[in-house]
């Protein structure tokens, strides 16, 4: 079988700032046609790697290439393989939506009739065509968001790269922006984003969790729920290590404590929670049982829950 074009290749990664190490030997592709997410909490290396892919910040070891481009030593053809959204709002607040793309576009050597039907294709795409002539600071958080994703498709970008593309939005605009992206994917684009929301990495074709600058995994999100064998049955108490330590005893399984809860992974996820309510009914407030979540494997990964991690 012909293996896919890459679209990135980042091989054995590495950024220190100081004696701190941001990145440790990250290596990960990326194929066309998919969208990727790199998962984890604030300080976790996302936005140094997404700052080395953006040519923004040089590796201190390793490298990684768009197209075959290193992003070390050919920076200004990788960048014109790629459209960067940034976290932070990136627009012009002054000039009117037209205009932020009219001056985007011109970066990238686009003029006359090719940059005027470049503007309307990217306008008309993201919903915009009504707002061009309005002026960005005018617009809401989720319309600027938009007209940010319009300004990065002017060149047609072979690769879109962005850095929490969905921070600050209401969950109707999210759904919308990542809708949006799916479809660009689909094309045969190739989305790779930063992110620190269960939901968005669900819906991509491969994530990559990201904790302490290491790269822990890197796969589907459905193989990477796979390696939880069976259901998640989370216990709550008035005293976890207690009732932990006569759960162990009860039921010979070991489970572990985890943002105040105690965790179990188990076949049957139902009967479990059902016969620990029956075994220490005075002692458990709260039993939740489920089928493993992205959450359940960043745990069984990293012993913290991704909201703890980022606290």
């Amino acid at each position: 079988m012909t293996r896919p074009a890459v679209s990135v290749d980042v091989e054995r990664l590495g950024r220190r700032f100081g004696d701190r190490h941001a990145l440790r030997d990250v290596s990960f592709a990326v194929v066309p046609g998919e969208m990727t997410a790199l998962l984890g909490p604030n300080g976790g290396g996302k936005t140094t790697l997404f700052r080395i892919l953006a040519t923004l910040l040089r590796p201190t070891s390793g490298d990684a290439r768009v197209f075959g481009h290193s992003v070390v030593t050919s920076a200004g053809p990788a960048r014109r393989r790629m459209g960067v959204v940034f976290q932070r709002p990136s627009l012009d607040l002054k000039l009117t939506v037209a205009e932020n793309l009219a001056h985007h576009g011109r970066l990238y050597g686009l003029s006359g009739r090719c940059l005027r039907e470049r503007a309307a294709a990217s306008l008309d795409k993201l919903g915009l065509a009504g707002r061009a002539g309005d002026r960005a600071e005018r617009l809401s958080g989720g319309l600027q968001r938009r007209a940010e994703l319009a300004k990065a498709l002017m060149h047609e970008p072979d690769l879109l790269l962005l850095d929490e593309p969905s921070t600050g939005l209401d969950p109707n605009v999210r759904r919308e922006v990542l809708d949006h992206l799916e479809g660009i994917a689909r094309a045969g684009g190739t989305v790779l984003m930063t992110t620190h929301f269960m939901d968005e990495a669900e819906r991509c074709g491969k994530v990559g969790i990201l904790h302490e600058g290491m790269l822990a995994a890197f796969d589907t999100p459905d193989r990477l729920k796979g390696r939880i064998h069976g259901d998640v049955v989370r216990v709550h108490g008035r005293d976890p290590a207690a009732l932990g330590a006569r759960i162990r005893e009860r039921f010979r399984l070991t489970p572990s404590l985890v943002d105040g809860w105690l965790r179990l992974e188990t076949q049957s996820g139902h009967l479990l929670a059902a016969q620990v309510v029956e075994a220490f009914p005075e002692e458990i407030s709260s039993v939740t049982w489920g089928r493993p979540t992205l959450d359940d494997v960043f745990v069984g990964l990293t012993g913290r829950r991704l909201g703890e991690a980022a606290a």
